[in-house]
């Protein structure tokens, strides 16, 4: 892992199109902006993980609602 240190308004590059800056730091926040081509697909790691998770668990069964009617 390349560990760097930047300060607000610093940027790294990836490659050719892929840009991040720090956008701003309050306490122990870091505000990343991404600059990327649309079909890069950017996700936070935690949201991928449960977007995974969710995938791979079997489908809750839920016992459908009854339909009310209104009396005519």
């Amino acid at each position: 892992m390349l560990v760097l240190t930047r300060k607000i308004g610093d940027s790294i590059l990836i490659g050719d199109s892929i840009k991040i800056q720090v956008v701003n730091i309050k306490g122990c926040q870091v505000r990343l902006g991404i600059e990327a081509p649309k079909e890069t697909k950017i996700f936070r790691q935690e949201v991928l993980e449960n977007i995974k998770k969710n995938l791979s668990s079997p489908p809750i069964e839920k016992e459908p609602k009854p339909i009310q009617t209104a009396n005519l």
